[in-house]
């Protein structure tokens, strides 16, 4: 966080009326030795895999390494990177196509650097003339009783207009370190987004929880991410029920109807979305899912607890609760020892599917990365909110009709023959 912010901060005295992500690629355009202070001044992952900035159809990919690097994208033969001179820094300033993710892998000495995907974002993921910018908090930190000895930080961002008076609807993002002020605008640009949208009116102006995940606690390291996110129970829904929304509201007035109240999430944190609405459906109606992982990371069968897996079975042999879900995944998510995860996507939206449920599912091309969901964001996030009044305090969730004219999706195997 520190880091990128000297960069934008670097950016922006370079270019006080130039928005800093487009300072840096007209920076890498021109070959100026501003450059060199930008990118060495901590573009995030430019020891592996996240060295890319977009700014229009510009993409500029950024490495450190001791040898000569390249880069392909997608999946195209690799391209040889400009040195800035003085340094173990790498660039390819190119020009992608919208509205589509792009897979990027860095490489040196005949050894991948690192892949990623990266999204080449839509109109309402850049500021737009005339909207009014929300407000972010400072950081705070939260120690727990639900989790005995964990700390956890979070911020606010209320957008322009949310209603602190009478109380405002909420939007609760897990990893929300990723999303927070400068950083948001390599990944989700989230921010942006919301600001954009809530001044079309496709969704209310809202208080915005974005949750780092504790540290220390029952963990066995320090990061209790994968205990919190991935475990399959109602215990962090009451932790943010009983602990962190309560500090919240000592600031801001939050509604509390389930209408009004929506949970997102990627990987990890797409799973305990979905969980925490799922245990508390009359809390939370509303769940972003990008690249979910309903797979057994914490599964203790000793202690009772069942693994990600379970979630589409859940969906499919309980009665059907009134949530309105968003889920993405890509083919090239993961495949691991822990389980599938493209294909348990796929289950949960069939099970989503076969009970009537108010969804949506994208699944597209891409890895695991968050580059479709931010490609997606303007889309997911007006469809989830679509249709909201401030007047009601509760809805019916309906499946679409035309999702319902639709099959169940179905699996074809698209890298190997049949026989």
């Amino acid at each position: 966080m520190r880091t990128i912010a000297i960069l934008i901060g670097l950016a922006a005295a370079a270019s006080a009326q130039t928005h800093p992500l487009k300072a840096i690629i007209d920076a890498a355009r021109t070959n100026s030795p501003a450059l060199k202070d930008l990118l060495s001044s901590g573009l995030p992952g430019l020891h592996g895999r996240d060295g890319a900035l977009v700014w229009g159809q510009d993409f500029l990919f950024a490495v450190e390494s001791s040898d000569p690097a390249t880069v392909a994208i997608d999946h195209q033969p690799p391209l040889p990177m400009t040195n800035i001179p003085g340094t173990k820094l790498w660039y390819q300033l190119m020009t992608l196509r919208l509205g589509t993710t792009h897979n990027y892998n860095y490489f040196a000495a005949g050894k991948s650097l690192g892949t990623y995907d990266v999204a080449g974002y839509n109109p309402d993921s850049y500021p737009q003339p005339g909207v009014p910018n929300g407000v972010l908090s400072a950081m705070k930190t939260l120690q727990s009783k639900v989790y005995p000895g964990m700390s956890s930080n979070y911020w606010v961002y209320v957008n322009a207009g949310a209603d602190l008076r009478n109380g405002a609807p909420l939007m609760v993002w897990q990893d929300g370190e990723t999303i927070v002020g400068n950083q948001d605008l390599l990944r989700l640009r989230m921010q942006t987004v919301t600001d954009n949208l809530v001044a079309k009116k496709l969704i209310p102006p809202m208080v915005h929880v974005l949750i780092q995940p504790g540290e220390g606690g029952e963990a066995s390291g320090t990061r209790m991410r994968s205990i919190l996110y991935d475990t399959v129970s109602d215990r962090y829904a009451k932790y943010l029920l009983e602990e962190l929304l309560p500090d919240v509201e000592k600031t801001y007035k939050l509604r509390h109807d389930a209408y009004s109240r929506a949970i997102a999430g990627a990987s990890s944190g797409a799973i305990c979305a979905f969980d925490a609405a799922w245990y508390f459906p009359d809390q939370f109606s509303r769940v972003l899912s990008h690249i979910g992982s309903y797979v057994p990371l914490q599964w203790h069968p000793e202690k009772n607890l069942d693994g990600g897996y379970i979630v589409s079975q859940k969906v499919r042999r309980d009665p059907r609760k009134n949530l309105r879900v968003w889920l993405s995944d890509g083919t090239d998510d993961q495949e691991a020892a822990f389980g599938s995860w493209p294909l348990n996507n796929i289950m949960l939206a069939n099970s989503l599917k076969l009970k009537g449920y108010d969804f949506h599912f994208r699944f597209g091309e891409g890895m695991h990365a968050i580059a479709q969901g931010a490609l997606d964001l303007p889309e997911s996030l007006a469809w989830l909110w679509r249709d909201y009044d401030p007047a009601r305090k509760e809805q019916i969730f309906e499946m679409e009709e035309a999702e319902k004219a639709k099959p169940p999706f179905r699996v074809k195997i698209a890298n190997r023959e049949a026989w």
